[in-house]
């Protein structure tokens, strides 16, 4: 029975000590199997209990790392939010109208390159630009026009405009008022993120630091009068786009968030009066672990960073919300068919990085707006993921996993390096005067496009797996003559029937305001467009005091 005994247990010594071994001798051996990222974090083929850091039990306990609610997707899934750019008034108003028909209770606007720069459309800088990307909007007519019908009450609106953001807000909430619609019962977000305009998407009109204060008083505005109304998305979609790594797209964002806040405390606010009213928008492309990681990263050092600088009361002030977007610097116009695999791929890191709203770009957009064909299929990808995959059933999913839960702790460390740098410089605004934070994404874009054109990076379909005799994706050929003429003649016939001495002495008021540094802007800006001066009037008179910034 002894020997029995002793044998069974010398039995189980051996098979836990190979296993010990066998532990050892991988720990060893995958070291020379390290994936060094992007960001310069070096990825193991294998991890253990002991890489894992401790986090909290339950999503929706600080710092939220696991998610900013207790039940996520279980209780409700994320909001599907597709983009729908329309060249003209009449197009996105009919579109407005059938969604809202159809259930939608979000309407998202976005307008032509003319209006994102501050220009009229018979302003000859951009003869080409009115009624690209977008809808052109010069007036409060304008404004009027897109949301005949739609009781702005009742309905919520986001508003992707920055450069512009001052007399867009000022035409938006005149029109409402026209409407009869009560400030407070207003719902939606102004994007009025001016600081990644300077570092990604380039459609600044002002030189930073007075851009800052034309933010600070919109923010100050709506927090007075629209309590229903987010007053900034904080955007890093568009930095990943123009070249940005993970870590730096993660860093910068934060930095702009701490930036705005210190604004609004500036400007008489308080942090949990702006805090709980932020939005975070980041882009997700085809780094899958780092892009859950990153999502992750983003709730736990936002929620450190604002307990340590500004000690906020509202818990909900720590709590990060994020709305993503697929990437789409990952469409392809070669083997554009490609591109609906990517588009999942992205959707679902999305979601298991747990985020509040997410767009789905479809196959075709890499030479122009999605077809109806492609739109339809970026949608049902979402919601293929909500009813058929059981993603929704588990909140944070990831939780506790040894791999997830590190890479979390080391693309957080690896941010908070950039942060610290960034607000040793004075902040975001004084890093992008100094032009150290654009040099850094070049440094990064450079880098990847060296990977891509060596091999090193895999781009199926472009650099490796490529089709013979492949027909690429052509650019559709647009005229937008016929829009911008349109525009000219409502221009005109305002300008022929309105009093032009109340609109001088309102843009006169703004240049007053802009040169002392007294006044709200936005304030001063809703009595210009009611007394219908021009988005390019309201835009030129700040130029005349702040003058128009360029990179070069």
């Amino acid at each position: 029975m002894l020997w029995r005994i002793l044998s069974r247990s010398f039995s189980k010594f051996e098979k836990w000590k190979k296993a010990a071994d066998a532990e050892l001798k991988l720990k060893d051996s995958w070291k020379k199997f390290l994936w060094n990222t992007n960001e310069g974090i070096a990825i193991r083929p294998v991890y253990f209990a002991e890489d894992a850091i401790k986090i909290p039990d339950v999503p929706g306990e600080f710092p939220f790392m696991r998610g900013p609610s207790s039940t996520m997707y279980t209780h409700k899934p994320w909001t599907i939010r597709q983009p729908s750019v329309f060249n003209t008034i009449e197009e996105s108003n009919a579109f407005y109208k059938a969604s809202i028909a159809a259930g939608q209770q979000v309407l998202n606007v976005y307008f032509d390159l003319a209006t994102n720069r501050g220009y009229d459309s018979d302003n000859p800088i951009v003869k080409y630009d009115v009624g690209r990307n977008g809808v052109p909007i010069d007036t409060v007519d304008d404004m009027r026009e897109l949301f005949n019908g739609i009781p702005l009450a009742n309905i919520n609106v986001n508003i992707a405009i920055n450069g512009a953001a001052l007399p867009i807000m000022a035409m938006f909430i005149v029109t409402a008022g026209e409407q009869c619609a009560l400030l407070k019962r207003l719902q939606g977000t102004i994007e009025n993120d001016i600081l990644k305009e300077f570092l990604g998407k380039n459609s600044f009109i002002y030189p930073p630091g007075s851009s800052m204060k034309i933010v600070s008083d919109i923010i100050s505005y709506i927090a007075q009068h629209l309590p229903k109304y987010n007053p900034i998305s904080i955007s890093g979609y568009h930095m990943k786009e123009a070249g940005a790594g993970n870590k730096l797209e993660l860093a910068f964002t934060l930095a702009n968030g701490l930036e705005y806040i210190r604004y609004a405390c500036n400007a008489g606010l308080t942090v949990d009066q702006i805090a709980p009213r932020l939005n975070f928008f980041f882009g997700v492309g085809m780094d899958f672990y780092m892009e859950i990681a990153k999502l992750r990263a983003a709730r736990f050092l936002w929620a450190e960073l604002l307990k340590e600088k500004f000690d906020p009361k509202n818990t909900k002030s720590l709590a990060l919300r994020a709305n993503c977007q697929t990437s789409m610097s990952s469409i392809t116009a070669h083997d554009p068919l490609n591109n609906i695999v990517r588009t999942a791929i992205e959707a679902t890191a999305s979601v298991l990085g747990g985020t509040q709203s997410l767009y789905t770009h479809g196959y075709d957009e890499a030479v122009g707006g999605p077809t109806e064909n492609s739109a339809r299929i970026a949608k049902n990808t979402q919601s293929i993921l909500q009813e058929e995959t059981g993603i929704t059933k588990v909140a944070d999913p990831w939780g506790g996993s040894y791999f997830m839960e590190n890479l979390t702790k080391e693309l957080a460390d690896a941010a908070l390096g950039v942060i610290n740098e960034i607000e040793s410089l004075g902040g975001m605004t004084k890093a992008i005067e100094s032009g150290i934070a654009r040099k850094m994404i070049l440094e990064d874009a450079a880098r990847r496009r060296a990977k891509i054109d060596s091999g090193e990076e895999t781009i199926v379909g472009v650099n490796k797996y490529k089709v013979k005799d492949e027909e690429k994706m052509e650019a559709q050929n647009i005229d937008y003559t016929h829009i911008r003429e349109e525009q000219i003649r409502k221009i005109n016939q305002l300008k022929a029937t309105r009093d032009n001495s109340k609109v001088a002495d309102a843009l006169d008021n703004l240049r007053i305001a802009a040169k002392t540094g007294q006044g709200n802007l936005l304030e001063l800006a809703i009595e210009a467009a009611r007394a219908r001066a021009t988005l390019g009037e309201v835009s030129k008179a700040l130029e005349d005091v702040y003058g128009r910034y360029s990179l070069e």
